[in-house]
């Protein structure tokens, strides 16, 4: 059994930001490196869409998770979208709805304008980047270790976390974001952008989508799985990679990170 520390960082959405993305991963690899330590990457999905380079922000995923075992991909709704047309299983309208959504700026990113043949330049993809058909392919939508739930949007509280929708784990917003109260996991979740740029903690969730596209800020937290403590990191336009202090928001109930001992001996 190894002795060095064990950690998982959980990185917020992406949405095409792959200079900010490879700055948050060599941050980490410092980060890793200077603690003797292994680390898991966990994806929250939404790699795709809206950011000038979702090609090559996939690219860092599948160079990530082969660099680092047992990291994944959790997909986002607008992964789901690229999948989708991929496998050719969006209809015209669908795809005209993921094309404004930032579909668009992904297919740019392939090297291809949406008004041309979209059955050929999903055919060019398919050719030039079979592996990004693989990592989506094989993304899940849950993934739980220890006293966390990491989802890309969230869960609904009303169901066991191993009984989740999918669905709702790609889509959801205010069922999950307005419950208050703690929950059998702290779910760790992007989808919904924070205001400011910085990730907000409740006593039961931790919030990572800081609008990368938006605000020139992508952040990871990262969790250490003996102690549950946390960190968060954030990389920025300018090319700089720091500790960033998240929002605490207190709905009479504290927030994870107010009491010193581990997480699951709070709940």
């Amino acid at each position: 059994m190894s002795s060095y520390p064990s950690l998982i960082a959980a990185i917020g959405d992406v949405h095409g930001a792959a200079g900010l993305l490879s700055t948050l991963l060599q941050g980490l690899d410092t980060v890793t490196a200077g603690r003797q330590a292994t680390m898991e990457i966990i994806f929250l999905g939404d790699i795709v869409d809206r950011g000038p380079d979702s090609c090559g922000a996939l690219d860092l995923v599948v160079e990530a998770i082969a660099n680092h075992p047992k990291s994944q991909l959790l997909i986002g709704n607008h992964d789901w979208w690229l999948l989708q047309f991929l496998k050719g299983e969006l209809d015209r309208d669908a795809v005209d709805n993921w094309l404004d959504q930032g579909g668009a700026a992904t297919l740019a990113s392939y090297g291809a304008a949406p008004d041309r043949d979209l059955d050929a330049i999903r055919h060019r993809i398919l050719r030039d980047r079979p592996e990004h058909l693989e990592l989506l392919s094989g993304a899940a939508t849950i993934a739980v270790d220890g006293s966390f739930a990491f989802v890309h949007a969230g869960i609904d509280p009303r169901r066991p976390i191993d009984r989740q929708d999918p669905h709702d784990c790609l889509w959801i917003r205010a069922p999950f974001l307005d419950h208050i109260g703690r929950l059998s996991h702290v779910v760790v979740h992007g989808h919904q952008p924070q205001k400011g740029g910085r990730p907000v903690v409740t006593e039961n969730r931790i919030s990572m989508d800081t609008g990368a596209v938006f605000t020139g800020r992508l952040s990871a937290v990262v969790i250490e799985r003996d102690s549950d403590q946390l960190e968060f990191f954030a990389a920025t336009a300018a090319g700089g990679f720091a500790t960033v202090e998240p929002v605490r928001l207190d709905r009479g109930l504290g927030t994870v990170l107010d009491a010193p001992e581990p997480i699951a001996d709070r709940l």
